[in-house]
This record gives structure tokens, sequence and C-alpha cells, in this order.
């Protein structure tokens, strides 16, 4: 007995001491303390902490408080995951996936991913999974008071209210409960209130969901698939989920892996994390579909994006507003690691900014180039244009002009940019990295103007220069032949 309550000392212990060193670590409550935040990692790895393995491994691969190092952060988060480690799997099966300080590989990720999405989507409850805020700072910046309304002060405080009052999935299985037992008064009292009960999508899906689960009536999967399509009918996500479940499994109908997939299609239209998940499994086994590993990864990472650590996102947020930015700037780090392309294009923001003290001046721009090249890999447009501004500068690596017009001409034929086709038009005019052509300079700027109207007057002026320079030019040519 005394040696199972050591035992159990020790782990509440071990617990405490990894709250304290990632406080210490995001500024969280305590001050920010990198330098004491990694001594008392080193300390709980050697106990075999996977958290602080997982820690570890994120202060090599960020180069914080120690000198940067991919193998050993490869090392640390290996052991992480060994140890069951969510985040550590998440980091290994993104850099499995996009082939960070390892070779790429589909299949190794897809395993580290699988496994998070596991776990995220059992920890789903009747809300659908929790709405992940993504603010981009460089948008915020440049569009003022595009993410503002979500962040009023009245609903803060509403949401602080929803919080006092107590655990929210709580309160949605108090609600379906109570749903439950209006439905059986209401069964056993008169069939009226059945009739008012399928007028509407919720009402619908809850009676399907009663009907399939027995919960008050008795099970009859014909009536709960009548319920569900008649909620899926008026675009309700949660008929189109729970249709899909049936067609998958052959619940009360004939299997059918086509009629399963359009609904899962469908509700993953709405943002359903059980959805995304569903599609995931299918993709990655060949169910119904031909098997992809990129799709099913994609789809997997998706969903483990929408798990509890998301919060760290509107937490690096408000560290950020507050004015602190090293705090902020470490969450985002470590968020980027998981794979959050907003954090990464984030942490490039900050550090192009020059706002972080926590990296010397040199390290600025190399550090931010690299996590714009992130984000870019994902898609990201504006963080395509940085690189190619970053290589057309030279701001973290060498001039090269060539370099500047890939990155520009993928942002344009890839998003069809109007910044990317207007800097092309920019370059065909000036010559640089690429041949000297007014004709094509003329093309990218007319482009440029067509793609968005906030392009049109500084295409205007381009244009009016544009056609100054070829008068010159006609002019000079015209004297030239005459003296001949």
């Amino acid at each position: 007995e005394h040696v199972h309550c050591f035992f159990q000392n020790k782990k509440g212990h071990q617990k405490a001491m990894e709250k304290v060193a990632y406080a210490m670590l995001f500024g969280d409550y305590l001050n920010q303390n990198v330098t004491k935040a990694k001594e008392m990692f080193e300390k709980l790895a050697i106990e075999g902490s996977p958290k602080a393995q997982t820690a570890l491994g994120f202060l090599y691969a960020a180069g914080l408080g120690v000198n940067s190092s991919q193998a050993k952060a490869l090392v640390y988060y290996t052991f992480g995951a060994l140890g069951g480690n969510l985040v550590a799997h998440m980091i290994l099966g993104y850099r499995y996936w996009g082939g960070v300080g390892v070779p790429q590989s589909c299949e190794s990720a897809l395993t580290h991913y699988r496994l998070v999405a596991n776990q995220v989507a059992s920890d789903v409850s009747l809300t659908g999974g929790s709405a992940v805020q993504r603010i981009r700072l460089l948008d915020e910046v440049e569009n003022p008071g595009s993410t503002s309304g979500m962040l009023e002060e009245d609903l803060i405080q509403y949401y602080q209210f929803l919080a006092e009052k107590g655990d929210v999935q709580a309160q949605v299985k108090r609600l379906a409960m109570s749903f439950i037992v209006v439905l059986c008064l209401a069964v056993f009292f008169n069939k009226y209130y059945l009739r008012r009960a399928t007028g509407n999508p919720v009402g619908q899906s809850g009676l399907g969901m009663a009907y399939l689960y027995g919960r008050g009536v008795p099970v009859n999967y014909e009536l709960a698939l009548k319920y569900f399509q008649k909620a899926a009918e008026q675009g309700w996500v949660d008929g189109q989920l729970q249709l899909g479940t049936m067609y998958y499994n052959g619940i009360g109908v004939k299997r059918d892996y086509k009629q399963a997939l359009k609904f899962f299609n469908l509700a993953s239209q709405a943002g359903h994390i059980l959805a995304f998940y569903n599609l995931a499994q299918m993709h990655a086994t060949g169910t119904g579909v031909m098997r992809s590993c990129h799709t099913a990864v994609e789809l997997f990472k998706n969903v483990c994006e929408r798990g509890r650590w998301s919060e760290r996102l509107m937490t690096a947020y408000g560290s950020f507003k507050e004015g602190e930015t090293d705090a902020a700037l470490v969450q985002y780090l470590l968020l980027s690691e998981q794979g959050y392309e907003v954090a990464q294009s984030n942490v490039a923001f900050i550090l192009d900014q020059k706002g972080a003290k926590i990296f010397t001046e040199n390290e600025t721009y190399p550090r931010a180039l690299l996590h714009w090249t992130r984000a870019a890999a994902q898609g990201y447009t504006v963080a395509r244009i940085k690189l190619g501004d970053y290589h057309f500068y030279g701001y973290g690596t060498d001039v090269d002009y060539e370099t500047a017009v890939i990155h520009y001409r993928l942002a344009s034929e890839q998003q069809h940019s109007a910044q990317a086709m207007f800097n092309l038009g920019y370059m065909h005019e000036k010559g640089l990295g690429i041949k000297q052509d007014i004709h094509l300079a003329k093309r990218f700027y007319d482009m440029a103007a067509e793609a968005s109207p906030d392009a049109q007057v500084p295409v205007f002026l381009a244009l009016c220069k544009l056609g100054l320079i070829y008068t010159l030019q006609y002019l000079q040519d015209l004297n030239v032949s005459t003296c001949f």
C-alpha cells in the first residue's frame, strides 16, 4: 500500500512539474523563462515523462534555449510518441507528410495521424467537434476589423458566462436527455407532439437518434432512416452524418459505400469532424473509393487539428494582443511544429515584423523564410508571394531573381494572385530574372487588373509608365533608322 502511495505521489508530482515547465515555456500565468523550463524538462525526461520528451524535441527543433538540432528533435519526438504523447504523434505525422527533417513518407504520416485522429474522434460529443478560430495576424493588419466580429468584448463576456455555467458538453447531453424525456411523453400522451417534432430538421434528427438507439422508444431502423432522410433533405448535418453511418455499417439498410460516401461528403461540407474522420478511414482503407494515402492523410490532419490543443491558437493570439510577443511566438512555434499552417504564417509574420526578442536579429529573416516556406507548401498564397519577395530583396537568403520569378509564377498560376501577376509584369518590364519583354509585362499587368479591383489603380499607373517607355523606345528606334 505504501509503495502504491509512493508511485501515486510521484505521478502527481510529475504532472505538476510538467504543468509548471510548460507554463514557464509559454509564459502562462508565470514569467516566461525558456532556460528554466528546459532544465525542468530535462529532469522530467530522465524520469520518462513523454510530455517532457516532446517538449525537448520542440526546443531542439526550434533552437530555443539550445542549439537547433533536427536529429535530436526527432529522437525526443520519437520517445514522446512511444510514450503515447498525441502531440508528438501529430508532429511526426506532419514531419513525414512534409518531409521535414525526415524522408517524406505518406504511409508513416498516415500511421501517426490516424492514431491521433482516433482519439480526437472518440472525444467528439453531440456538438460535432470544437470550432477552431484561425486568426491570421497578417490579414488582421492588412484588413483591420476582419476578425474583430468574433472578439468583441460583449461576446467574450458571453463565452465567459457560458463557461461559468459549467461543462458545455454536459449541457448538450442534458439537452439531449431533456429532448428524449419530452419525446417519450409525447409518444405516451399524444401523437400530435410527434408531428410537431417532425416539422424541423433538429427534431427529425433527434427522432432518428431515438429510434436508432432505442432511447425512450423501441429500436426501429426503418423509422430512424426515414427521419434522418427528412433531416438530411433539409441540409441538417447530423441527419447527413447518421445516414452515412447507417449505409456504411449496413444498419437497417443494405450496406452501400457509395451512399455512405455521398452523405459523409455532404456532412463534411458543413465541417462535421466525424464526417472528415469517416471519409479519412474510407480513403485509407480503399472502402468504396480508390485507396488514396494522400487524401486520407489530409483528412486525418484536418481531424487532428480540431483536437483540444487547438485552443492554444486563441491563447497565443491573446498573448500577442497583450503585447507579449515572445510568449505568442513560442506558442505559435509549437503549433507550427504540429502542422498548423496558420501558426506557421503567424510565426513568419512576427519574425518579419522584428517583434520578437527571443531570437537575435541575424536569425530573424532566415527563420521567417523557413516558416513562410512551410506555410506556402500548405497552399497559403500570401506565404508564396512572401517567398518571392524574400528572394527578390535578399531577406534571409541571397538575392535571386530567378527563384523569385518561380514563386510569383506559382502564386499566379495556382492561386490566381493579382499581386503575383503584377510582380511578374514588373520583372518582365525590367528584365529581372526573366527575359525583358514589354508585351508580356503589359499582359501580366492586365491580368492583375482583371484578377482584383484593388490592382486597377497600380496597374493603370504601371501601364502609363510602360506606354511612355514604349513611345520613347519607338522614337529612339525611329531616329536610329532615319540616321541610316
